[in-house]
């Protein structure tokens, strides 16, 4: 696995496997969000697959795919709630963690966080999130 730690309640991973999901539990994950859509690549998980690991793992599991259309308003706002509802640390997962970042920062955004302080902390996890910046303060009301 190669997950990217964001702070200490978000990290970031591209695909995750069902069979990895008792190592992410072991690891102090309390969530896994899918971030992929279904049948976005030949031989990947399905969600189902993903959901059952994570359950059987003691970890709640939510799906908010995102395509490479872009961000919703539902999609941030799935995301915040996903995030909120949480009880430690989320391991947010897509294709190579790109979307998974984004989205979590528009989420966090809306939620008053500090545009700058998301940018600095995705780079840190090797993430640009610049080309977003203009909505990151726009959702926290400081465009």
């Amino acid at each position: 696995m190669n997950l990217r730690r964001i702070d200490d309640s978000i990290s970031v991973a591209p695909q995750i496997l069902p069979a990895e999901v008792a190592n992410i539990a072991a690891a102090g994950f309390t969530a896994i969000v899918n971030n992929r859509p279904e049948g976005e690549e030949i031989g990947q998980p399905s969600g189902a697959e993903v959901r059952a690991a994570a359950e059987a793992a003691g970890l709640s599991y939510a799906e908010i795919p995102v395509t490479h259309a872009g961000f919703s308003a539902t999609q941030v706002e799935a995301m915040a709630k996903a995030l909120e509802a949480s009880e430690g640390p989320v391991l947010a997962y897509c294709r190579s963690g790109t979307r998974s970042c984004n989205l979590w920062a528009l989420a966090e955004a809306s939620r008053g966080g500090d545009p700058a302080a998301l940018t600095v902390k995705a780079a840190g996890a090797g993430y640009d999130i610049s080309g977003i910046r203009p909505l990151l303060d726009a959702l926290a009301g400081r465009a």
